[in-house]
């Protein structure tokens, strides 16, 4: 039995459907919270009303801050994996909200952990964690501005690996959260011996992705594109970078791992890396080619808070451990994905 906590989401979606064409029993945990975080195009709702179409899934509409509801599903079920997905995902909102944010992020995480602890000793936990646990110290290194984008050379030329400091530098709210759900991660499996792994993600995307303003830069930006909204660009020129590793990439990664028990308390950077990444500007001009729009910004001069002028990932310890792992989609198969998706919707409707 899989339990996927954010079962309506990105990751989460993904994940569960995933397992359920595996005729794996899949129990979800999803309350559309992204609705209340973004508004109606932020929800998922169509993508939990799907799942349950399955005779296999079952959903449970509850909270992940709410502990006396957690426990009870794990007194009742022993699972063989646990996909912690569940989120408050945005940068920018977590500032609005910061005791909000943290609950859902760290507490909520808390809340499982404790109850694996206690009642399921032997799961396999799978944490979704995100890059910005390193805060902007990455916006320390020398970068080379070209036209369309920023970028690096020497030792960082393929991208930024776990060594690298998450102290000394501006997190967020949300990059705080998030941390320390990740350090309890950690910490659940090297002091209590539980199976437990964090993946720090850069950009993770994909053609369903419930894109806004606040998150979910690529999809977001190729709506726009695709849907001729005007677009705002905060800083660094538009020439920031970012990889981005599609959600069945990472569910492939996910499967991975689950099939080979994990040392307690792994830390994996994953992200496109090299083979997967795109500046504002680049993505712009590659959408106004998919779509023929031409495409409007405008551009705010001051960065956001905390925000990264540039990140790749460097994947070389999860591909040392599981050799066999490829990236299937990289950013033009991941356009190409949004765009024939939009047209679907389109033709449907």
């Amino acid at each position: 039995m899989v339990l996927i906590t954010g079962a309506g989401g990105l990751i989460g979606y993904s994940v569960s459907n995933f397992f359920l064409k595996k005729n794996y029993r899949v129990f979800g945990i999803e309350n559309d919270k992204r609705k209340f975080f973004f508004g109606k195009s932020g929800s998922i709702k169509q993508n939990i009303l799907n799942l349950k179409k399955n005779k296999n899934f079952e959903h449970f509409n509850i909270d992940v801050t709410n502990n006396e509801k957690i426990k009870k599903i794990f007194q009742k079920k022993k699972f063989d994996l646990v996909v912690h997905a569940a989120a408050q995902p945005s940068h920018d909102w977590s500032a609005s909200n910061p005791k909000l944010d943290f609950n859902i992020n760290a507490l909520g995480t808390l809340n499982i952990l404790e109850s694996l602890r206690i009642y399921n000793k032997n799961t396999i936990f799978i944490f979704l964690s995100t890059n910005k646990v390193y805060g902007d110290y990455v916006n320390n290194f020398n970068y080379i501005e070209k036209k369309l984008r920023f970028e690096i050379s020497g030792k960082l030329k393929n991208g930024f690996n776990e060594n690298l400091s998450i102290d000394n530098s501006t997190h967020s709210p949300f990059g705080v959260s998030k941390l320390s759900a990740d350090i309890l991660t950690q910490e659940y499996g090297k002091y209590f011996n539980l199976k437990t792994v964090c993946l720090r993600a850069g950009c993770l995307t994909g053609h369903n992705h419930s894109g806004v303003a606040l998150h979910g830069f690529l999809s977001y930006l190729f709506k726009c594109s695709f849907y001729k909204n005007k677009y705002q660009i905060f800083g660094y020129k538009g020439k920031q970078v970012r990889d981005n590793l599609s959600a069945d990439d990472v569910t492939e990664i996910i499967y991975l791992i689950f099939k080979k028990n994990p040392k307690n308390g792994t830390v994996y950077n994953i992200g496109g890396g090299r083979e997967s990444n795109i500046s504002i500007l680049e993505a712009i001009k590659k959408c106004e080619e998919l779509t023929k729009n031409k495409f409007e910004y405008t551009y705010t001069p001051r960065e956001r808070i905390g925000d990264h002028k540039f990140w790749i990932t460097d994947m070389t310890k999860f591909k040392t451990d599981y050799p066999t792992f490829r990236i299937k989609k990289n950013i033009d198969k991941i356009l190409t994905d949004m765009l024939e998706y939009e047209k679907y919707k389109l033709q449907k409707k």
